[in-house]
């Protein structure tokens, strides 16, 4: 992939001038990143198991229409998960652990990211009132879409399920992820703990700072805050090194090896523009929350369902939040 790797040359400098190479550099930047996402069809072409793989870490799919209006053509919502699937058993048919509801505007690179805490408890279809993790196990990808959307009011385009593997995989093929925490806290995996502030994790300790909930005051709401935290650490990684000879192909080939999908090629294509094009800088993060109390003998969380449609009224359209969680 050497070939790919390309340098700007070298600019001749007059006595007493300087003569600016940014704009053939920043040309070149932007020819290497559309040659990496082109990279990213090749690679799938050849390299991505067919759909059905159960074993595989990272699942990729398309939600089948429901009947909701069709989004602009330059904004993706893409669903991400985490499964808490254990070795052996499906990550698409396991709980889901970490729930973000992702819109990207590709025209301005702003983003918007809905955090569901996974035990709110919603209608799932065909499953009556149920917490909202279960969607996956009783009907996949497919239908943790809908459960979401439903909630939100904003049907994903995609949805993306990594389980604890493939998420470690992702993180540490790009370098590891600096995440800023708004808490100081203690865990034995990582003996100098987590402190207020940049944190450089591992992808392990990433996956543990985006599922501990105990030593936060909110719990499930802080939870979801922090897996929000740690998706825009590793969008500030990407858009850090992306111009460093190696980077992008390295992350491609990680995602790719660990990738079950059934998208076309050009669907591939269009969500590797959406995540060159998110600005970290103009990420936005909600929260949905509610009241934490029982249904039975199970500790839920009661959604503020108006709450939620209203911030899925806002950012529709543009993925853009206006009028604040």
């Amino acid at each position: 992939m050497d070939d790919l790797r390309l340098r700007p040359q070298p600019v001749e400098h007059r006595r007493g001038c300087r003569v600016s190479a940014s704009p053939v550099s920043r040309a070149l930047r932007l020819l290497r990143r559309h040659l990496a996402l082109v990279l990213v069809l090749l690679v799938t072409l050849v390299a991505v198991p067919g759909a059905g793989v159960r074993d595989a870490p990272v699942s990729l799919v398309k939600l089948r229409s429901t009947g909701a209006v069709d989004h602009p053509r330059d904004v993706v919502w893409i669903l991400f998960l985490g499964s808490d699937a254990r070795p052996g058993q499906s990550v698409t048919r396991s709980r889901a652990d970490a729930i973000q509801l992702t819109g990207v505007n590709l025209r301005t690179g702003a983003a918007t990211v809905i955090g569901v805490p996974r035990d709110s408890y919603v209608d799932i279809p065909g499953h009556g009132r149920e917490k909202i993790n279960a969607s996956m196990y009783f009907g996949g990808p497919q239908l943790m879409g809908r459960s979401v959307g439903n909630l939100v009011g904003v049907q994903p385009n995609y949805v993306m399920t990594a389980g604890f593997d493939g998420f470690r995989r992702m993180v540490d093929g790009i370098g590891g992820v600096t995440v800023d925490s708004r808490f100081s806290f203690s865990d034995p995996v990582r003996p100098q703990g987590y402190h207020v502030g940049p944190n450089k994790l591992t992808g392990f300790q990433a996956e543990i700072f985006a599922r501990i909930r105990k030593a936060f005051p909110r719990g499930d709401f802080d939870r979801s805050a922090n897996q929000q935290d740690v998706l825009r650490g590793i969008l500030r990684q990407v858009r850090l090194h992306v111009d460093e000879p190696g980077f992008m192909e390295r992350g491609v080939l990680s995602v790719v090896r660990n990738l079950d999908t059934d998208l076309r090629p050009a669907e591939l294509f269009r969500l590797a523009q959406a995540a060159a094009t998110i600005d970290p800088a103009r990420m936005r993060g909600c929260v949905v929350l509610g009241g934490v109390g029982y249904a039975g003998a199970a500790s839920v969380v009661f959604p503020d369902v108006a709450r939620a449609r209203r911030i899925g009224d806002d950012v529709r359209r543009d993925a853009t939040l206006d009028h604040g969680c």
